[in-house]
């Protein structure tokens, strides 16, 4: 065995990214040959909330979700082996803050949907919806990347009650209250993206993650139509539906968001694109033909030449018919369902919220899983609805 090669495998090559919870690598897997973002594991890192992104990551097979390639234990470090994503984030191409062009956003913004839609139907809350989290390959694909925070379904929680985890400028006003996220909270977050590809800019600004949390909560973001006047409306009217304060106005899931935009929610998956390609074509049912008794006879009668029988046969009526045959079965197109690999149905969970006490890290604005804004944990406080929510900052990098 190599003794270069981490876990007998990977040989890293440059470090990607770190963060107080892992670091991150560009990595050859010399099984089979090709490169990997290597995602290791730090000492202080949460156990928990690592196996956890390994196992969300892991239930997700879309083009528009990162792959998840392996996962184990080496040398005393728990890895991840994630698809390298070398075409960088979507953080990269907002950085001017222009918007982009109509048809590129609306691309993106399909491809994203069909990729939550796909995470929701298996009971999974990414949580964490932001440029940042958005990696391309070298096709120019978007993909969901980094879901180290999401909430399963049905899942145990390891965070504390009255806490959140997600980033401050795309939090949803129920994550920022400290209640639990559900799809509609990823539909708001989603919400806040497609503002800033339609506009160049966010629909709420500050340097406070606290104010950021609190505008959320309680102020109406600038209509697109005053800020971008030729934007395409029914793309205006899809961020005003999904920036919506209450989470049961808002189209409820990916998959809502995927049929507004036209979009597939389950293209990519085998067992569902072989059921939609898949074409019943019957099969050709035999006409029944009726028996001809008449021409027979005469036949016979030709062949026979007797006058008189050939009389008596002719005018005596037939007492016997041809058998008919029943015609075949019409062929029977037998697809597979659509994988339901860990679903669950939905319930009302318990607040789900995350671990407080990280502390800002620095990521790569390349194809890694690491988040790339600070993030806010929010206590959660009753205040009367004039005033702020007190909330204090840290970060979900990793």
């Amino acid at each position: 065995m190599d003794p270069e090669l981490f876990a007998g495998r990977y040989r890293l090559e440059s470090r990607l990214g770190q963060s107080p919870m892992a670091e991150v690598w560009l990595a050859h897997d010399s099984e089979l040959e090709r490169p990997v973002a290597l995602k290791l594991l730090t000492p202080a890192a949460d156990r928990t909330r690592f196996d956890r992104e390994a196992r969300a990551a892991a239930s997700l097979a879309h083009p528009n979700v990162t792959h998840l390639y392996d996962y184990g234990e080496a040398d005393g470090r728990l890895f991840i082996a994630l698809e390298y994503l070398p075409g960088g984030t979507l953080e990269d191409r907002l950085s001017d803050g222009q918007p982009l062009a109509d048809a590129e956003t609306e691309a993106i913004a399909a491809q994203l949907a069909a990729g939550l839609a796909h995470a929701h139907a298996r009971g999974l809350v990414h949580r964490d919806v932001k440029p940042a989290n958005v990696l391309f390959d070298e096709e120019g694909r978007p993909k969901l990347a980094d879901f180290g925070i999401a909430r399963i379904t049905g899942g145990d929680t390891i965070t504390e009650a009255g806490t959140v985890m997600g980033t401050a400028t795309y939090i949803s006003p129920e994550q920022a209250a400290g209640e639990p996220a559900g799809p509609a909270s990823d539909v708001y977050s989603f919400g806040v993206l497609l503002y800033r590809l339609l506009t160049g800019r966010l629909p709420f600004e500050s340097d406070s993650p606290l104010e950021l949390a609190r505008m959320h909560r309680e102020l109406e973001p600038p209509a697109i139509e005053l800020v971008r006047p030729d934007a395409r409306p029914e793309l205006a009217a899809l961020v005003k539906d999904a920036l919506e304060k209450d989470p049961r106005r808002r189209p409820p899931d990916g998959a809502a968001l995927a049929a507004r935009l036209g979009a597939a929610p389950e293209i990519g998956a085998k067992t569902e694109m072989a059921a939609a390609q898949t074409v019943v074509i019957p099969r050709a049912v035999p006409r029944r033909r009726r028996a001809r008794t008449p021409l027979l006879m005469a036949a016979l009668i030709l062949l026979g030449g007797v006058g008189v029988a050939a009389g008596i046969l002719a005018t005596r009526p037939s007492s016997t018919h041809a058998p008919t045959t029943a015609p075949s079965g019409t062929a029977q197109a037998h697809t597979s369902a659509g994988s339901t690999a860990g679903s669950v149905q939905t319930t009302t969970p318990a607040p789900s919220t995350a671990t407080t006490g990280t502390t800002p890290a620095t990521t790569s604005q390349t194809s890694t899983s690491m988040p790339s804004t600070t993030s806010t944990t929010v206590p959660t406080t009753t205040v009367p609805p004039s005033t702020a929510t007190s909330t204090t900052a840290a970060t979900t990098a990793g």
